[in-house]
This record gives structure tokens, C-alpha cells and sequence, in this order.
């Protein structure tokens, strides 16, 4: 995290704030300089703020605190890169959980890039033209989604697929996830 940065110098000296009187006395400069070394990150960090706070740009440490923000899990195993993208896509997301389209797009954030991702819904409205006749399709509410990667543990990327599901797709819909490997 942040701390004492050596060479760093305060944009505010403590020591300036003070009466003319009290800045003379060479002990209490001497005293707020520790002040002014430990201060000096925090006005770095908020004179950069938007920095911190945009995904793009926001530091590594600083990149699993905006997760929590927007309810993303990341996962160890991503590269800096992609653990940005699924933070940034996040809060977008979260409007579109539960959606065919908002399935398809936390999978293959989920499955990093290159993945292919199917996604395939028995949901929908039906009617029929005569009374009490058979409705076509399934009564049954599932969510199939079929997962083509490049490379990779098929395991972890299931177990990764299988968290992102668990956020994404209603909870009454049951949903199989089918993860393949593309050798080619």
C-alpha cells in the first residue's frame, strides 16, 4: 500500500501553516518534517484521485478495492489486465444480470480473452391459438452455455465460469456450463 516515499517532498509544509514566530524555531521544523514525510503520500494519492479510482489506471493493490465496489470478484489467476477489464464492465454488468446478453458477457469476461461463448436460454413467452393446447419448448428454465478456449485448465476455468454463473443467472434457473478446449 502507500507509505513514506523517500525524496518526497510536501506540496503543504506543516511548517508554513504556522505564525512567523513559530516557523523560526529550527527544533519544531526539524519536529514537523516527520510530519511533512508522512503526509506527502496522502496528498499524492488525493491530488491524483480520479487515477485511483478508474480502472484503467488505478494501481494493482487499489484494482481489488474498486472490485468490492461494484460486487466483482477477482480472480488471482488473471493477468492485470483482464482482472481491469471485468472491473470496469462490472457496473454495466450488474444493470444487465440475469439477462441473456448480461450471461453472455460475464462468461467471456470470465473466460479471458479469445473466448467463445454460447449462450443459449429456454426462457421466453409462448401462446397458443387454441385454448388449454400444448405449449411448445420447455416448461424447464435453463441456461446452457458452452465455453470454447484457447489453451488453458479447463478445471479452473469451469470453476471460474461456475462463479460468474452463480452472480449472473437467476437463482430459480438452472444453468449447465460446458468448457472445451480448442488445441487447433
Amino acid at each position: 500500500m502507500r507509505g513514506i516515499i523517500d525524496g518526497l517532498d510536501s506540496p503543504v509544509p506543516v511548517l508554513l501553516l504556522l505564525p512567523g514566530v513559530l516557523q523560526e524555531d529550527e527544533f519544531l521544523g526539524r519536529w514537523l518534517e516527520a510530519f511533512d514525510a508522512s503526509l506527502a503520500p496522502v496528498f499524492v494519492v488525493l491530488d491524483n484521485l480520479d487515477a485511483y479510482v478508474r480502472p484503467e489506471t488505478a494501481p494493482p493493490d487499489f484494482l481489488a478495492w474498486l472490485a468490492g465496489w461494484v460486487e466483482a470478484r477477482l480472480d488471482d489467476a488473471w493477468p492485470i489486465e483482464q482482472s481491469r477489464q471485468v472491473v470496469a464492465g462490472a457496473a454495466g454488468l450488474l444493470r444487465r444480470a440475469g439477462t441473456v446478453g448480461g450471461i453472455r458477457d460475464a462468461m467471456s469476461l470470465s473466460a479471458g480473452p479469445g473466448a467463445r461463448v454460447e449462450v443459449v436460454d429456454t426462457g421466453g413467452t409462448t401462446y397458443s391459438a387454441e385454448p388449454r393446447a400444448a405449449l411448445p419448448g420447455s416448461s424447464a428454465a435453463e441456461v446452457s452455455v458452452a465455453v470454447t478456449v484457447q489453451g488453458g485448465d479447463p478445471a479452473e476455468l469451469q470453476r471460474r465460469l461456475e462463479r460468474a454463473a452463480r452472480q449472473f443467472v437467476p437463482a430459480h434457473v438452472r444453468c449447465v456450463i460446458a468448457v472445451s478446449v480448442d488445441s487447433s
